[in-house]
């Protein structure tokens, strides 16, 4: 008797059990329907897949490479602190690529510095929420290219004096000026901004037309869209 109770209740809490966890998964879908990994051990599955969707700490890999994490700060558009940690991860390839660029550039005397690389998935939902222009901030709807670990936000030093060259605008300056079209400028900001253009787009990178400062990798289209915290890949 005892035994067909316990099973009784068994047969009556699977479809509960089952119910629970169809709710928690709708809970965690994309309200927009993207496929987007949000968890250590799905990324880990594609890493040990394919060693390229790895993500790599610049400032590891690349130590020459200055940082300055704008949104793990709040000296950016949002004004307030995005980012609990001022890194950068970029998927192998990038990686490889931007020591290239640095290579170069030290050559001339000169350095890369970057504002921004991967941005998990969460911090492209709050940019768009605080500032609603798919020009200049990615639809939430489509996803970024940082999400996806192949973009990066850069601009150059001075080695000797590690100060930045002048370019158009400040970083994240969402006007026309921003724009790699704009020319109204001096003949040694042109020469900086083309400079850039000049070793990235060298290297497999890929200009956005109105950020001066943002570039893709080539064949993004091949990373997934991430949600993964900085912490939990330095874990």
């Amino acid at each position: 008797m005892k035994t067909t109770y316990n099973t009784i209740i068994t047969l009556l809490l699977i479809p509960l059990l089952a119910l629970s966890a169809i709710g928690q998964s709708v809970k965690k879908a994309n309200p927009y329907g993207l496929n987007v990994v949000s968890d250590t051990a799905t990324y880990n599955a594609l890493v040990e897949q394919n060693p390229h969707k790895a993500l790599i700490n610049i400032k590891n890999f690349a130590p020459g490479i200055a940082l300055d994490i704008r949104y793990a700060t709040d000296n950016n558009f949002c004004g307030e602190q995005i980012y609990n940690s001022p890194e950068a991860f970029v998927r192998k390839p990038v990686a490889e690529a931007l020591k290239k660029v640095q290579a170069d550039l030290k050559e001339m005397g000169m350095g890369l510095k970057v504002f921004d690389a991967y941005r998990p998935y969460s911090a492209t939902v709050k940019f768009y929420e605080v500032y609603p222009d798919t020009n200049f901030v990615a639809a939430p709807w489509r996803g970024s290219v940082h999400n996806r670990g192949c973009a990066v936000d850069v601009t150059l030093i001075d080695l000797k004096t590690n100060k930045q060259l002048e370019m158009p605008t400040p970083f994240d300056d969402f006007t026309n000026k921003a724009s790699h079209s704009y020319n109204d400028l001096s003949e040694h900001v042109l020469k900086n901004r083309q400079t850039l253009r000049n070793i990235m787009t060298k290297h497999g990178f890929e200009i956005y037309e109105d950020e001066w400062w943002h570039y893709d990798f080539k064949d993004w289209k091949n990373y997934e869209l991430m949600d993964i915290s900085f912490e939990e890949l330095i874990d």
